[in-house]
Order: structure tokens, then sequence, then C-alpha cells
């Protein structure tokens, strides 16, 4: 589990077909094979370690599903380790399995991310989402795009900061809104 309370920016070193590879310095030496580290939100295992830099294999449904595959060498990625039972909660449940893919219509600090209609359903004011694995408040919640309020150090130290109109961003809405809402439907069927 993770909680979108992004560790670090890394950066991307390698980009082969079903692998990824970024530097990560101030961790890299703590991190072991199999460890699952959250990169924009995207819960992947490190599968090989060289130096300060950590490397990942991608399936392609995950390509799918994210923007991974907009990644080339040097962009700057949000990482994130899990958080171990028991550890403080800052941000709130992210599971690091995106849901789809958004697209920023305004910049930070009002960030306004659009997506299909379908996933509106998952969003309430007040309530949380992550964007490329930031643990965000929402503002405002419509049906195909919503707003969080970025304040000025989570700009500098994620990539939010540096998200122009139109890029593609990871979203992942609330794992308890989507199990009640499944919870909901068997009931009634």
């Amino acid at each position: 589990m993770f909680t979108g309370i992004v560790e670090h920016l890394g950066e991307v070193v390698s980009v082969e077909e079903g692998r990824l590879g970024f530097r990560w310095p101030k961790v890299a030496s703590e991190v072991l094979i199999g460890d699952s580290i959250a990169v924009n939100g995207v819960c992947l295992t490190v599968v090989f370690l060289e130096g300060d830099s950590l490397y990942m294999d991608v399936v392609e449904e995950t390509y799918r599903r994210s923007n991974l595959g907009d990644l080339r060498v040097g962009d700057v990625v949000n990482l994130e380790r899990p958080r171990a039972i028991g550890e403080r909660l800052d941000g709130h449940i992210v599971q690091g399995h995106v849901d789809t893919v958004g697209r920023v219509l305004a910049k930070s600090p009002d960030l306004w991310v659009g997506f299909e209609p379908e996933m509106g359903r998952y969003l309430v004011e007040k309530g949380s989402v992550a964007i490329d694995g930031i643990s965000l408040t929402v503002v405002q919640a419509l049906d195909d795009r919503f707003q969080v309020a970025v304040i000025p150090h989570t700009m500098g130290v994620t990539t939010l900061g540096v998200r122009e109109i139109g890029d593609r961003v990871n979203l992942e809405f609330d794992v308890i809104a989507k199990y009640v809402e499944k919870l909901i439907n068997f009931k009634a069927s």
C-alpha cells in the first residue's frame, strides 16, 4: 500500500521494450530485488539493481492503462516506496493500480484534469484522488473533469509543477468508493 506522499523525484535512465530504469540515489542502496515501488503512481516490482538505478519490468496492460509508455530518458518521475503496517498514513490509501489516464486541462496551482465521464462517479468534493501517484483533495468534481489545489511545496517536490496543458497523467480513484459501489450493486442484483 502507498499513501500518495511522493518520497523523491527520480530520473528515467533506460527505456527498453518491457523494462524501465530509474535513477534514485537517495534510496537505491535500501531497495531489494522484488520490492514494490510506485512510479508516477503505478506499482512496479524491482527486478534489477545497478549502482543508484532501479530497473522494473512493465507489461503491455500497464502501458495501456498508464502514462508510462510516454516516458523518455531524462524525464522526471514521482517515486514512493510502500508503507509498512503501523506507519503513519499521511495521504490516503493508494494501491498503485491506475484506473485511467487523464489530461491536464489547466496547470497547477489550480490544476484541472479531464477524464472519461464514466469514472466521475468515484469523485466527490473534498474526497481523495491520486494524480501520478500524488494524494490530493478534490476541490470541484464534475462528470468529466475535476479540480485540485496544488500547494507550492507539492509543486516543487513532484512532477505537478512541470505538467503542461495536454499532458497525460495517471489517475487512481478512491478504492473505498469502488468497493462501496460493488457492494451496493451486488446487493441490488
